[in-house]
């Protein structure tokens, strides 16, 4: 278990190019332990880059990450992944409940088949997205938001104590980010850390307690209360956000 205090997440320098130009600089970063945090900026600033890079998905040029004070191999049971919807299969032959299940096989192993105990935890992440009676349907058979559901149980399932995810509130209904906020500030109240790669400003002040601005390199990393200001918006944006009333952004382009 993770020490009280201790930082969830310390990245230190990071840097990942692609054909020789920098998709994330020279990033640094400290998460603490039950931080409700997302990383915010314009289309092409590195946000999902900084995940993937961070867990070891795509290669890094330099830098380093640490979970709770271990490089991810040593790490990888603290950690759950919710990977945009658009990367998955979703017409692979699985049912929701197996997709669900593959998220204890960290702890099962790979040779072990999941009991019913574990079929308990599935089914119970399940309950808590709403998806309980879609257990046994086809994946492909699910609709966006309940797809991304399906994967935050899985997620669930694991738990983890950092999770990161990218982009879930992307192109789902109402219920759906709803169900997501929900699991959200429950995980919150449990003491995980979750890092959230995030697109609608409106919504940051009222969704996350910790905030990262990113294009290509830090702009400015704390809690939001602090760091969501309209000077540190038009350094992440290029000025495109003109805007701030009561925390709210009144407009912005790009």
């Amino acid at each position: 278990m993770p020490e009280p205090g201790e930082l969830a997440l310390a990245i230190d320098d990071l840097t990942v190019a692609y054909d020789q130009k920098p998709a994330i600089w020279d990033i640094d970063l400290e998460v603490p332990q039950g931080a409700l945090m997302a990383i915010v900026g314009p289309n092409g600033a590195g946000k999902s880059t900084l995940i993937k890079a961070a867990l070891n998905l795509i290669p890094r040029a330099a830098g380093s990450a640490l979970f709770h004070g271990k490089p991810y191999e040593a790490a990888r049971h603290l950690v759950g992944y919710v990977p945009q919807r658009g990367s998955v299969d979703w017409d692979f032959p699985t049912s929701v409940l197996d997709v669900v299940t593959m998220g204890l096989y960290g702890k099962l192993g790979w040779l072990r088949r999941p009991g019913r105990r574990e079929r308990a935890k599935a089914l119970a992440a399940l309950e808590q997205v709403g998806l309980l009676d879609y257990a046994g349907r086809q994946i492909s058979q699910l609709s966006g938001g309940q797809q991304q559901r399906t994967f935050l149980a899985r997620a669930l399932v694991q738990d983890a104590q950092i999770y990161f995810m990218d982009e879930p509130f992307a192109a789902v209904d109402a219920t759906t980010e709803a169900a997501i906020v929900n699991i959200l500030r429950e995980l919150n109240k449990r003491g995980r850390t979750v890092l959230v790669v995030h697109h609608d400003l409106q919504t940051v002040p009222e969704y996350f307690d910790w905030l990262t601005l990113l294009n290509v390199e830090v702009v400015a990393s704390g809690p939001t209360c602090r760091v969501f200001t309209l000077d540190n918006l038009q350094k992440t944006y290029g000025g495109r956000v003109t805007s701030l009333h009561g925390g709210q952004v009144l407009a912005a382009g790009g």
